[in-house]
């Protein structure tokens, strides 16, 4: 794999994207997985918590820190982010890789629920999944073991539940205005190359509109995964991305 390829990763709703040390076991790709606002370094900040302004701050970051050409990776509520940022910086984005990305408000469904509920309620919530990140996986059907448990209480704990609860109620209003699918239009009619990943276990409930299925260059499944892959089975995860940028579909099924 070339030296020069750049991976800029986008977490989703829950951040961050980087636990599981991608850089590692991502050979001749520089990462990059900034914090989005509101999250972890930057979770004191409560100004520009919603999906247009994130993605006005990533695109900042691929033209002020990368600087060059590189492979956007959006995770969830991340790869609605990575696709406005595809819109706003065409030219710096070499390709797109959604990793079960919000395309439509059926993607949405959790976030509605969250936006939907009072704040001390959302709150109250929030708070148990931090008190026992066990259960929150369980309840994924994703095994506990000690290392996945670290990684949860990272994750649960990288944001206040109020950063959660605005991004929820953003992805709601934005994936539901009509223009939404004309920004994913304009993105693929450019000739993005766009890689859809999808987990075998949640792929079938991902709500990917057929004309973006037709536009995508691949459309791959990680095995025996669901829609949090890359804790269940990161280093498969690490070896299908590297593969989609390398030009290839290594551990991974193709549809």
């Amino acid at each position: 794999m070339m030296q020069e390829t750049r991976l800029l990763m986008i977490h989703g709703l829950l951040g961050p994207i980087d636990y599981f040390g991608p850089a590692r076991c991502l050979p001749g790709v520089e990462v990059h997985a900034p914090d989005m606002i509101g999250y972890r370094r930057r979770r004191s900040e409560d100004a520009g918590i919603d999906l247009p302004r994130q993605a006005d701050a990533m695109a900042r970051y691929l033209r002020e820190d990368i600087g060059k050409p590189a492979w956007l990776l959006g995770h969830s509520v991340g790869g609605a982010v990575a696709m406005m940022v595809a819109d706003r910086e065409p030219a710096l984005v070499r390709g797109l890789i959604s990793v079960e990305g919000n395309f439509t408000l059926r993607d949405a469904f959790w976030c509605a629920r969250i936006a939907a509920l009072g704040e001390e309620e959302w709150a109250a919530e929030y708070g148990a999944m931090e008190d026992a990140p066990a259960t929150w996986l369980e309840k994924s059907a994703i095994e506990a073991d000690d290392e996945r448990i670290a990684w949860a209480r990272d994750i649960l704990g990288n944001q206040p539940y109020g950063t959660v609860q605005r991004m929820a109620g953003s992805v709601v209003e934005e994936t539901g205005k009509p223009d939404w699918p004309e920004l994913v239009r304009r993105v693929l009619v450019r000739g993005t190359p766009l890689v859809l990943l999808g987990g075998e276990q949640s792929a079938a409930g991902w709500d990917v509109p057929e004309w973006v299925l037709a536009a995508a260059r691949q459309v791959l499944v990680q095995p025996k995964t669901g829609h949090m892959m890359m804790l269940e089975d990161p280093r498969n995860f690490c070896r299908i991305v590297g593969a989609i940028i390398g030009g290839g579909n290594e551990g991974a099924a193709a549809q």
